[in-house]
């Protein structure tokens, strides 16, 4: 794989990775209800991570964006220790090389810095190379979801101590 490169979200970016996790969600057969495809800060990524305790990543690559994913409070956790990892999408050109364990862990790292002990994730149960991702960085299952995403087609739950 040539060069890529990590870093935080610019507003120049909006447009591409808003793309990049609906035509990755597409691939996937996900629906469109009640996943990331119709969450209205997809298009405004950077605006709705430039906030305290909140951070977005894009991975670039001939500066092509071809990924990204981010770590937010979890919507709806009053304790305020309980984070979420947002938005992980790879097109197929970032996949199986690394990239997503690199990220992944780019964002468990700010999680920490940033005083959350748990961090929660959803994902599609038929999404089998990034569940392995996940239980392969120390995600468990969850028998029900946590918090208040929306994501109610998103029907398999993780969480992690950090």
């Amino acid at each position: 794989m040539s060069t890529i490169n990590i870093r935080p979200i610019q507003p120049e970016d909006n447009p591409m990775i808003a793309q990049v996790v609906r035509d990755v969600l597409m691939e996937m057969g996900a629906p469109k209800k009640g996943t990331a495809y119709e969450d209205e800060s997809l298009n405004y990524m950077f605006e709705t991570y430039d906030t305290p305790r909140k951070q977005y990543y894009v991975v670039e690559k001939e500066g092509k964006v071809i990924g990204g994913c981010g770590i937010a409070p979890l919507d709806g956790d009053t304790s305020d220790t309980i984070c979420e990892l947002q938005k992980m999408y790879f097109l197929s050109e970032a996949r199986g090389q690394g990239v997503g364990f690199l990220m992944i862990n780019k964002c468990l790292d700010l999680a920490k810095e940033e005083g959350y002990s748990k961090c929660y994730l959803e994902t599609m149960p038929y999404m089998e190379a990034a569940r392995k991702l996940y239980k392969k960085v120390g995600f468990t299952p969850l028998d029900q979801p946590m918090g208040d995403t929306g994501h109610y087609s998103c029907q398999s739950w993780m969480i992690k101590d950090l």
